[in-house]
């Protein structure tokens, strides 16, 4: 009996860690931030991605009603998405939810394909949910999707093979601080099943201390939530613990913190105010891993024109921004025998040294960030000035690459 024990547990221990590894690779962190809570009542949809292709980059499509921009993976050559926003000013993403489905049906995991479908034809809201009634069933997703339009709309739709039910971020009564939080479980789905409720906890404290100030921001999001090692759970956060290299080793468990090595995208839609030009829609995109990314501002407006360093090019299928912040991940990430992969190196991150990577491609970002405020302030009134925007992100381009190459 004790050889069986052992052969059973020889062979499926190694499949149910498998297992437990896709399912974590799969799990996103996400937000609705209603412009009740913003400085200039603009909403805000942000989607910290986990997944199992850490190759990430932008893509430009021209669907049946509208054309949009979107996140994908790196080796997709179409067809599939994972956050965006059209020329309508409709823009979605989604967490995967572990609680909801009710039936056997499998071939499932559609929800890149649904939101290609669903930026190419939506303009708002009303037109998401006639598009979900209208879908052929099964649909062959388990998710959460969020969605803001230009019209002032803003809601989660928690989504399974059959059914859908709305989750309205401006509802008083449903998001009485005007936001909503979404991890990988559903509020309508079986109780205490699914995951993410630490990652849940912890975006909930954080955005709660920041509500009552309506000051929430893209960057205050990048730098508070993408960017967070708080721990929930522990009540600890390493960026208050002085890492210093002098003082142990910095090397710390990659276990339920918002960033993690799983995550490959942070992304911040910030939408419009009812009236103004759904162009001014800004998909904020930091690519690869946060903690060592730079936010860049992106539209619909530039076409496939985007910045060259978030697109495919002649040499790599991936983009530049996403390698860059890699090729500092894996040396975060370095140990790969055993267990180590469990582990990240936080004093290359974040030290009392004030040299870890995080800190010193802080004044890039900084810098990035004015080259196109004062030209964003311009377009809301005027438009997108395409030339003014190729130059602007020409400047970008270097202050990037100029960044990166110092480290």
């Amino acid at each position: 009996m004790e050889n069986k024990i052992k052969t059973f547990l020889l062979f499926t221990l190694p499949i149910v860690v498998s297992l437990l590894y896709t399912i974590d690779a799969y799990s996103c962190t996400s937000a609705i931030i209603s412009g009740k809570i913003t400085p200039d009542g603009r909403p805000l949809l942000w989607k910290h991605r986990d997944t199992g292709e850490e190759n990430n980059r932008i893509e430009f499509f021209k669907g049946g009603k509208y054309t949009f921009i979107a996140l994908v993976d790196s080796p997709d050559r179409g067809g599939a998405i994972w956050t965006g926003t059209n020329s309508a000013g409709f823009s979605i993403m989604n967490t995967a939810s572990y609680n909801i489905k009710d039936d056997d049906v499998e071939e499932m995991d559609m929800e890149g394909v649904l939101m290609y479908k669903a930026l190419a034809e939506c303009k708002n809201l009303k037109d998401f949910e006639r598009f979900l009634d209208n879908h052929p069933r099964p649909i062959r997703v388990e998710a959460n999707f969020g969605v803001i339009d230009a019209e002032g709309g803003g809601a989660y739709y928690e989504v399974n093979n059959t059914k859908w039910v709305k989750v309205d971020a401006n509802d008083p009564k449903i998001a009485p601080k005007g936001y909503l939080i979404y991890t990988n479980f559903s509020y309508t789905g079986s109780f205490d099943e699914g995951m993410g409720y630490i990652r849940h906890q912890t975006a909930t404290e954080i955005i709660s201390r920041q509500s009552s100030l309506k000051n929430i921001t893209p960057h205050w999001i990048f730098n508070n939530l993408s960017r967070s090692y708080y721990h929930s759970l522990l009540g600890a956060d390493l960026m208050k613990n002085e890492f210093s290299p002098e003082r142990g080793s910095g090397w710390v468990i990659d276990q339920d913190y918002i960033p993690r090595k799983s995550t490959s995208a942070s992304i911040v839609i910030q939408g419009v105010n009812p009236g103004e030009n759904p162009e001014m829609t800004i998909m904020w995109t930091v690519l690869g891993y946060p903690p060592v990314g730079i936010a860049v501002p992106l539209w619909e407006k530039a076409g496939a024109d985007q910045p060259g360093i978030m697109v495919m090019n002649e040499s790599s299928e991936n983009s530049p921004l996403c390698d860059y912040a890699l090729s500092l991940k894996r040396n975060i990430f370095s140990i790969e025998r055993g267990n180590g992969s469990r582990y990240l190196n936080f004093n290359l991150i974040y030290n009392s040294f004030g040299d870890g990577y995080m800190q010193q491609l802080a004044p890039a970002e900084t810098a990035v960030y004015n080259l196109y405020k004062d030209a964003i302030g311009k377009w809301r009134q005027s438009g997108i000035d395409i030339n003014e925007l190729k130059s602007i992100n020409r400047q970008m381009e270097s202050v990037v690459k100029e960044a990166y190459n110092k480290l």
